[in-house]
């Protein structure tokens, strides 16, 4: 077992996330209430070739990312009404909580254990990283989803810029562009 560069464990959880109604008012709330920041944001995002149970998605989200020490933080806002991993747990519960992101190095062989386990793979797409994402369906022993995040690719770059940004951030532009 080793580290992904902000130094959490790459096979365990490295992300902790949540469906927000206004990601920019959550920006707010988290920067100046929690100190969270700063905040790199993608006003769209789909991923490229996503399948949403077992069908293509048409799910668009508004998504930032930033750290709280070593855990990387995403906040997620839907932008349009189409069926998804977001909207389940919205419609289920509200916003709040909605997955653990567990670092993997073997992607498939990740997700086949889950499935091998009883969880159903509820979306799946490849990421801005050079990745792959894979939410498995732990809602009924867990209080969220549980995302497989393929590390390799741009992703040590990708969120070793944002994990640097976070240290000893300023609170002085809160909102920076993801890529």
């Amino acid at each position: 077992m080793g580290q992904v560069g902000f130094g959490q464990p790459d096979d365990g959880i490295i992300q902790m996330a949540y469906v927000v109604a206004d990601l920019h008012e959550a920006i707010r709330q988290w920067s100046m209430r929690l100190k969270v920041g700063p905040w790199f944001v993608l006003e769209h995002f789909s991923g490229d070739e996503p399948v949403y149970r077992g069908q293509p998605s048409r799910a668009d989200v508004a998504l930032a990312m930033s750290f709280a020490g070593h855990m990387n933080v995403e906040l997620i806002q839907p932008n349009n009404d189409a069926p998804s991993v977001y909207r389940e747990m919205i419609e289920r519960r509200g916003y709040g909580f909605h997955h653990f992101g567990i670092a993997t190095w073997s992607f498939d062989a990740a997700v086949a254990q889950y499935e091998r386990a009883g969880y159903a793979l509820a979306f799946r797409a490849a990421v801005p990283s050079g990745g792959r994402v894979g939410y498995m369906d732990t809602t009924a022993v867990l209080p969220g989803y549980t995302e497989l995040i393929e590390l390799g690719g741009a992703f040590e770059e990708v969120f070793g810029r944002f994990y640097r940004a976070s240290i000893g951030w300023d609170g002085k532009d809160p909102v920076r562009s993801f890529i």
